[in-house]
């Protein structure tokens, strides 16, 4: 009980964080006009929370070693709590932006720790149970996140997003540091850190989130700010990497990619951050856009991937201690894959009965994509270099996230284009099965509406918004086939990982 406790509560908190990435994702809109917040503004709920947390992670190797893993844990927890409060009472859209990049920077911390901790306390074959549990909470979170928001925001109002942190975060910070005890500070560190290092780092990677949560809205290098960012990313990552590879002491381990497990193991949790969070924006939005349900019926359509992922929990554990995590991990991606090809079949007439089955496909390999994929890429390391590696290992996967994101935002901007310009060229009027269609749907509109108002130019406007519809359709089919090809991608990497 000694180590399953303190864990149960670092897991707690975790999955607490990533929850909030996502529980506002169903209710930008009803926070929106509480705020009275433009479309532009409002986005940057979301962005706020994911700037600040992908610049905290990295660092959280370097603030375990000076504040220790419990009063690390607890501070996150802590401030996470107050911040959330915070939220819940912002009076103004940009109190709202400040005090979610607040959230994300002092709560980003408890995800790489669990991390970390999950190896020390439950080294050998313990580590599959952990590193499984772990990986359920990794996806589960994000899959509940609209979920949550979407009910809560229908059943009372959208404060509560994030008064419902107060009990169990209050709680958390209060058991971390009655029952963690892995680690003693070493506030001395703090005289020798490398604080240029720091900025650049923080500099670089908010400016990167920046330009992919946006990049797709302001199309990319067409806008100045976009541009900016890209140079200012660029330099700043570049420079904070060279000087982290000369100085003694680093705030990020790069030389733990020496070790191929390692690296590689980055990029699987790029690609699967790519899967998790990119699956994750993209039904909501069809779902929203495409079919119009409201945010308690998409909860109810994503709800059967979060069922599924829990079933295949013991699962795993199971073949784990059967099997090698290489083929299980394989195998995983490969489904993952098969179930985004599932999703390319999808019409613009689905139901929630229809993602049924492609949401189960889509849950049920999660946890054979994730949880190797950890103990892979991070089995092999010292428990010392393992509290600098796991912060870049879980920067990778919310910068997959990031990537997936702007990535398939891009490709439904375009692909839509696309697809709508090749459809209207066989829209004619002058073609029979066209002028057919138009008689027919004046013919149903004045027979529903009784107006002689009614004329060809109403049906075609009619058929010009189905046309749109199926193209839109089109596009998220070819954003979830990307998703399929990376997955792909990455299931061939697998065998060049060496057995831990």
């Amino acid at each position: 009980m000694k180590r399953i406790l303190p864990f149960a509560v670092m897991c707690v908190g975790m999955f607490l964080a990533l929850l909030d990435i996502q529980i506002v994702a169903s209710s930008l809109q009803d926070i929106g006009g509480g705020l009275s917040a433009t479309q532009d503004e409002i986005n940057w709920v979301q962005t706020a929370y994911l700037i600040a947390e992908i610049i905290v992670i990295p660092l959280s190797g370097w603030l375990t070693r000076v504040f220790s893993t419990r009063w690390l844990f607890a501070g996150s927890a802590f401030g996470f709590t107050v911040s959330s409060i915070m939220c819940g009472f912002a009076w103004s859209i940009n109190s709202m932006i400040i005090f979610r990049a607040m959230q994300g920077l002092l709560g980003a911390s408890m995800i790489p720790l669990v991390l970390t901790s999950a190896f020390i306390y439950f080294p050998g074959s313990k580590q599959v149970i952990s590193a499984a549990i772990i990986g359920a909470l990794s996806f589960l979170a994000p899959t509940l996140g609209p979920i949550i928001g979407g009910y809560i925001t229908d059943a009372f109002n959208w404060h509560w997003l994030f008064y419902i942190n107060l009990v169990p975060g209050t709680a958390i910070s209060i058991l971390a540091i009655k029952w963690i005890d892995i680690d003693k500070p070493d506030l001395t560190l703090l005289k020798g850190a490398d604080y240029t290092g720091i900025i650049l780092m923080a500099v670089g990677l908010g400016s990167l989130e920046y330009l992919l949560e946006e990049g797709a809205r302001w199309n990319w290098f067409s806008d100045n700010t976009i541009v900016t960012c890209t140079w200012v990313s660029g330099i700043s990552l570049t420079t904070f990497i060279v000087r982290s590879l000369m100085i003694k002491n680093p705030i990020m381990d790069f030389r733990a990619l020496e070790n191929r497990n390692f690296s590689l193991g980055c990029i699987l949790s790029f690609i699967v951050g790519i899967g998790i969070f990119s699956s994750t924006y993209l039904t909501p939005l069809f779902l929203d856009y495409v079919r119009g349900f409201s945010a308690w019926q998409t909860g109810l359509a994503l709800f059967p991937s979060g069922v599924s992922s829990l079933i295949g929990l013991p699962v795993y554990v199971v073949l784990a201690r059967r099997y090698e995590l290489r083929w299980i991990l394989m195998t995983g991606l490969f489904a993952f894959a098969l179930s985004m090809w599932s999703f390319t079949l999808m019409n613009s007439t689905w139901t929630g009965q229809n993602f049924f089955w492609p949401q189960v496909l889509r849950g049920l390999p999660l946890i054979f994509c994730v949880a190797p994929s950890v103990t892979l890429g991070l089995g092999s390391l010292s428990a010392e270099r393992l509290k600098y590696a796991s912060g870049l290992f879980n920067m990778m996967r919310n910068l997959g996230g990031a990537v997936g994101i702007a990535v398939s935002g891009t490709i439904l901007n375009n692909r839509t284009n696309y697809h709508f310009s090749i459809l209207t060229t066989n829209l004619a009027q002058s073609r029979e099965p066209v002028a057919r269609m138009v008689q027919s749907i004046t013919q149903n509109l004045t027979l529903n509406f009784g107006s002689h108002l009614i004329g060809p130019q109403t049906a075609l406007k009619l058929l010009w918004q189905i046309t749109y519809i199926q193209a839109e359709t089109l596009s998220y089919a070819d954003a979830f086939r990307a998703i399929m090809l990376a997955f792909i991608l990455a299931a061939a990497i697998v065998p060049f990982m060496q057995k831990t």
